[in-house]
């Protein structure tokens, strides 16, 4: 395919099936939804505290109690932007994997990526103790996003190396080496957790289904940098996976520059994968969920798909966490178990979806 044939195509892809509209009217309303859906977590709880009232309060020139304050601003703020910012990151990295492999299967749980920066997480947590004091000392509090960080970079590298040959990626070959990592990566964290003391053990166990519910301002001040920083970077690998999708020889040819685009994508899911298993765990299904809706109704362009893949993805992370609070309330549910629920049975219908894909 030369360079104008492919371009001709792009432009007939673009006539046929213009929904550029449709996509900014699904990003304005998932916009207004990211902001109701806000709200509502701030409000719902099983304490009985409202937010409205404490706003009427406050507005009438009454003193909010100590006890509203607390649970809104100390525990309910902090949850929600933390939601905000995990949801965003996880529907991001699954559609810019399933840009980079070419395929709706992708996702940064699904292929092991999370699970590698789980267990660079663990590790941090575990022996972080055994780092030098100089060391110690300038990583601080940032060591576990670091650690997490590195853990899902050093996956995503190894598995794209692994189903790459010959400058095509193998779906069934990434698949299958996602399993491999995750079975090791869980091998290892559970040799960690025998090794671990009561203490560890309590925060260790945060990561197993994971959950919002350890959100804290310390930790949002942590996590927040990283992951902004990766989902600013999204909007610039757009017309790259645009490109990539009619082929690394094509993308070449339309002036792309493939493999440093391939490094800033692989580099910007670690960043946000990483940084968000950090503060909430192992939480699945996310990444391959939103992306995958909202290209059936918006079709595949990343310069919208992205954008919307976050506002939507913080959204429905919002909904999963008011449910696993309020379901068995006053306990709480891992949310983990709630997007397994919703997830598992979306991907067997993706699955079916697409079993021609998979030549195995």
């Amino acid at each position: 395919m030369t360079v104008f044939e492919a371009s001709a195509q792009i432009r007939e892809k673009r006539v046929a099936g213009d929904r550029r509209s449709l996509a900014i009217r699904v990003i304005c309303v998932s916009a207004v939804l990211l902001c109701i859906m806000s709200i509502a977590s701030l409000t719902v709880g099983a304490s009985g505290t409202s937010l409205l009232e404490a706003l009427i309060a406050w507005g009438s020139g009454e003193d909010i109690g100590l006890r509203e304050r607390v649970i809104l601003f100390d525990i309910r703020a902090p949850r929600t932007l933390m939601g905000v910012l995990v949801g965003a990151s996880l529907a991001v990295s699954g559609a810019v994997m399933q840009g980079l492999f070419r395929n709706p299967l992708a996702d940064p749980g699904l292929v092991g990526v999370s699970a590698g920066a789980g267990l660079g997480a663990i590790l941090a947590i575990v022996l972080g103790g055994l780092l030098p004091p100089a060391i110690a000392a300038f990583a601080g509090i940032y060591t576990v996003p670091i650690a997490a960080f590195l853990g899902g970079w050093l996956t995503t590298m190894l598995l794209y190396k692994v189903s790459t040959n010959g400058g095509r990626t193998s779906v069934a070959v990434m698949l299958l080496a996602g399993i491999a990592v995750g079975a090791l990566s869980g091998a290892l964290s559970g040799v960690l957790v025998y090794m671990a003391d009561d203490a560890q053990l309590r925060d260790l166990t945060f990561w197993g289904l994971g959950s919002l519910a350890g959100a804290t301002w310390t930790k949002f001040a942590v996590a927040a940098p990283l992951i902004i920083l990766s989902l600013a970077a999204t909007p610039f690998l757009a017309e790259g996976l645009n490109g990539l999708t009619l082929g690394e020889a094509v993308a070449q040819h339309l002036g792309i520059r493939v493999q440093r685009m391939k490094n800033v994508a692989i580099l910007t899911v670690a960043g946000a994968t990483g940084a968000a298993v950090a503060v909430s765990g192992g939480i699945g299904f996310v990444g391959i969920v939103v992306p995958h809706l909202l290209r059936l109704l918006i079709g595949p362009d990343h310069r919208y798909l992205l954008p919307a893949s976050a506002l939507l993805g913080a959204s429905l992370l919002l909904v999963a966490d008011m449910i696993s609070r309020t379901i068995i309330a006053p306990a709480e549910l891992p949310i983990g178990i709630v997007t397994a629920t919703i997830g598992g049975p979306f991907f067997l219908y993706i699955l079916l979806r697409n079993r021609g894909i998979l030549d195995m």
